[in-house]
């Protein structure tokens, strides 16, 4: 029997002010749902038979569901079946909390999400050991991987199927634990900011001046939000141990500044004081006494000087769909061709 795989679209993501004040784009819902159809089709043609989906109200299931009708009209069977969730919907994080959970707990081999960080990390915080397929829709997407989704759908239906052994199909990835006071408050995927506006607001960052200390899982100069700037200084990747911290300021405090895309479309000006190395499993105590904690670009945790706060950076945190190494594999091997892939003379 073929396992389930789980799709979680997020109907609202890139709707945060940094669409207003940068560029950033805002996919419509038929383009969402026609993500979700490319998906569907690629793991139909790994043998995937059973999609759970998560319910919502902005439309994404109808357009879904006219796709399958149409093919159905057609005397063509190209999806999976389609079995969605049976909770309620309140249009906020919670049904993305709750939709990942109640995946996991039914036993889906992995987790294709639609959004961009802010979701990817509400999915992780419940999906436990089921591998997360991450395609970006959102505003800033530095941890979901730049990709078309037909191929995403692919990877996904030949790892969970084991066309494509395990230690290949999928990769183990970071985060970071936040603590407040002793317990884990929250988590992030890519990077945490700490700014000295204690106003939670609008809770998407995009004014730099203040901005005081970051820490991110990775450093990818290819990539926007906070953790480019952490790229443009020195790159880490998602596969090595560890992470960067780095110190910030004013750039009319005299530091080094540096211009990093902190949103799309959107270059800042950012004062650099230094930066290190944030190795896995080592608590690092902020210097900013009262503020708020931004996780993956939004602002989530108000706290004072009365509070302690400590981050600590966790390696094989949780699991993602190797994609780049499902497709490698399969074309080596021949997995979509039915031959045999060529024999190399030994020299």
């Amino acid at each position: 029997m073929a396992p389930a795989i789980g799709i979680i679209a997020n109907p609202v993501s890139a709707r945060d002010i940094r669409r207003v004040v940068a560029n950033a784009a805002n996919l419509q819902i038929a383009d969402r749902a026609n993500i979700v159809l490319r998906v569907l089709a690629a793991l139909r043609a790994c043998g995937i038979t059973d999609v759970l989906m998560m319910p919502e109200h902005g439309g994404i299931g109808r357009h879904v569901a006219r796709g399958l009708s149409r093919a159905a009209a057609h005397g063509e069977a190209p999806y999976p079946a389609i079995h969605p969730l049976p909770m309620p919907v309140t249009g906020t994080v919670a049904d993305t909390h709750r939709a990942a959970d109640e995946m996991r707990r039914a036993g889906v081999a992995a987790i294709v999400v639609l959004g961009g960080d802010g979701t990817h990390r509400a999915v992780v915080a419940h999906c436990g050991a089921v591998p997360v397929a991450g395609i970006s829709t959102g505003t800033n997407n530095a941890f979901p991987e730049h990709r078309e989704p037909t191929i995403t759908g692919l990877a996904t239906g030949l790892a969970v199927t084991g066309q494509v052994p395990a230690d290949i199909a999928f990769a183990a990835n970071k985060r970071i634990d936040v603590l407040l006071n002793g317990r884990v408050e929250e988590i992030a995927l890519v990077d945490v900011a700490l700014v000295t506006e204690r106003y939670v607001g609008a809770r998407a960052l995009w004014k730099p001046e203040s901005f005081r200390e970051l820490f991110v899982t990775f450093a990818d100069p290819e990539v926007i939000g906070m953790s480019a700037i952490a790229g443009l200084l020195e790159p880490v990747t998602r596969e090595e141990s560890g992470g960067l911290m780095v110190r910030l300021g004013t750039p009319a405090s005299g530091m080094t500044v540096l211009r990093a895309p902190i949103a799309p479309g959107l270059m800042a000006s950012v004062g650099v004081a230094d930066w290190r190395r944030m190795p896995a499993g080592v608590p690092f105590v902020p210097e900013v006494k009262a503020g708020s904690i931004a996780l993956d670009g939004e602002r989530e945790i108000a706290f004072s000087a009365q509070d302690r706060v400590s981050l600590t950076l966790r390696d094989d945190a949780f699991r993602t769909v190797n994609v780049g190494g499902c497709m490698q594999y399969a074309a080596q091997n021949r997995l979509l061709t039915g031959a045999p892939a060529p024999v190399t003379a030994e020299p």
